[in-house]
């Protein structure tokens, strides 16, 4: 984790959405770092998260362009693309979907 997450962060919304994400799915959490993440800043590296995440398989791609739309909707997401995702990642989306949208 990169910094400690402060209550504000986790009572908004985009934030609370996005760290949800990054704190429950095993490939996000390996990024869920200083080098991607400034917390105190409230700063999110996404064209570093999204070049990290070249290599990376269909689904880890897809949860992880998720949860930079779900945190600012300029990152543009296919809601479709919840149709390639398990049993596991679409019930962590939706999660990550409330609380956004609550």
């Amino acid at each position: 984790m990169p910094n400690t997450i402060s209550a504000s962060l986790m009572k908004d919304r985009y934030w609370a959405s996005l760290i949800h994400l990054f704190q429950n799915h095993w490939k996000l959490k390996q990024v869920f770092t200083t080098k991607y993440f400034d917390l105190n800043e409230e700063i999110v590296h996404v064209q570093a998260l999204k070049r990290n995440a070249a290599p990376w398989s269909s689904s880890e791609k897809i949860m992880l362009n998720l949860a930079l739309h779900l945190f600012n909707e300029r990152n543009k997401f296919n809601l479709s693309d919840l149709d390639f995702l398990d049993s596991n990642n679409k019930q962590l989306a939706f999660e990550a979907m409330k609380i956004r949208f609550r």
